[in-house]
């Protein structure tokens, strides 16, 4: 039996020494980032428009009908290659302080990285052309360098 409790412990203490020669080793493997997938795509620009529907006046909230000819009219024609609006909830806080919950609608533009000047300056015009058309306090605005491959 006593041999039985040496070999038990033999095996035991040989295990432990296994985990912990190898475990730097393992520890090591985990910090290091995997390496990077290669690039696919050219560069793009990435540009998010967020609107609110709700009038700061008090007045009846935008239709989706009346968004969807906003887009249309003032949109499409400067980004007639495509353009992606996605419904949703969101909320904010107003110029008076409260926090304003509303139904919201998002943009997502994408335009090659050359023409961001440009586009820049077409996009701010839709925001411009949102606020004055609405009466809303103002458009939020993401943009992103991405890659894309269609």
């Amino acid at each position: 039996m006593t041999l039985q409790l040496t070999r038990g412990r033999v095996a035991l203490a040989a295990t432990a020494a296994l985990f912990a020669l190898g475990a730097p080793t393992a520890y090591a493997t985990l910090a290091t980032e995997a390496p990077a997938a290669p690039a696919r795509g050219e560069p793009y620009a990435e540009t998010r428009l967020l609107f609110g529907t709700a009038r700061p006046d008090g007045g009846p909230a935008v239709t989706e009908a009346q968004f969807t000819r906003f887009v249309d009219a003032e949109v499409t024609p400067g980004f007639p290659d495509g353009l992606t609006v996605r419904e949703g909830r969101g909320q904010w806080r107003d110029a008076n302080g409260t926090i304003e919950k509303e139904r919201s609608y998002e943009l997502v533009l994408l335009y090659p990285a050359g023409e961001a000047a440009a586009r820049g300056r077409e996009i701010e015009e839709i925001r411009r052309d949102y606020l004055k058309a609405f009466g809303q306090e103002s458009v939020g605005r993401v943009d992103e360098r991405v890659r894309v491959d269609f």
